[in-house]
């Protein structure tokens, strides 16, 4: 059963797919496939950047919430090609991802700038969705949970208390992401517990309000096994949310409960 405080939450991460004139047809094939308003999850889907003004249309008058992918880590000023929270919000904007793996690896991004990007999404009223997880060498090795702590602790090293209520984090064991092989639902709560542990010495009984999602290979055959693990608060989904009924069924997760 899920935590009290905490609503479960389901992401679609669309990555580098579905430009405006493609994004609209598959909203108009999704909405009504989704469950209606409760009170027990949250679903919101992330576009590209160039969809989301015509997706935040789309999405108006339901109950699905609009994410974005990234965010730049200053407000304003000359970063060309980057986009600032404020803009963000602007479009309508409620959570934005940060941290994820494929920008770790193809883009640089290190700790620290992650760690500026959180920051940056708070003071903009967004919900940073901080991404952590291992690499397949570390987890051969049993380094997984050293790693994923360090990626977590200098992520939040800079949020005051205060505001990390409004944080997310998503573990996403880097093995698993796009390759159809996910971690076991007993190996994704046993990361749950180690970041719920970090987060309470952190912030304290804040981090109670801190959902923790689990992202990598989610299909429709596995999403209730996950999602009736009680510290999993949901999922952040990747080439699944690119099909509606695909989607739509993760959506309408069963925890058996």
């Amino acid at each position: 059963m899920a935590h009290p405080d905490r609503k479960r939450l389901i992401i679609g991460n669309w990555k580098m797919n579905l430009p405006a004139s493609r994004a609209v047809p598959y909203l108009r094939e999704l909405l009504p496939l989704l469950p209606g308003r409760s009170d027990d999850r949250e679903i919101a889907v992330a576009p590209a950047y160039t969809s989301l003004p015509a997706v935040a249309a789309a999405l108006a008058g339901s109950t699905v919430r609009l994410a974005a992918q990234d965010l730049a880590f200053e407000a304003e000023g000359p970063y060309t090609g980057e986009v600032s929270g404020e803009m963000l919000r602007d479009l309508g904007v409620t959570y934005v991802l940060v941290g994820h793996s494929e920008r770790r690896q193809h883009l640089g991004e290190t700790d620290l700038m992650v760690a500026r990007k959180v920051k940056a999404a708070l003071l903009s009223d967004l919900a940073p969705v901080l991404c952590v997880g291992e690499q397949e060498a570390a987890r051969r090795s049993g380094r997984e949970a050293s790693v994923v702590r360090a990626q977590l602790l200098r992520a939040i090293e800079d949020v005051p208390r205060g505001a990390a209520s409004a944080l997310v984090v998503s573990y996403e064991p880097v093995w698993a992401i796009g390759t159809g092989r996910s971690a076991t639902p007993e190996d994704a709560e046993e990361m749950q517990d180690l970041i719920r542990g970090e987060l309470e010495r952190r912030f304290g009984e804040e981090a109670r309000g801190i959902r923790i999602l689990y992202g990598g290979s989610v299909t429709p055959g596995n999403i209730d096994s996950f999602m009736g693990r009680a510290g999993i608060d949901g999922a952040l989904i990747g080439t699944s949310s690119l099909k509606a009924t695909e989607f739509a069924r993760i959506a309408s997760f069963r925890t058996h409960s």
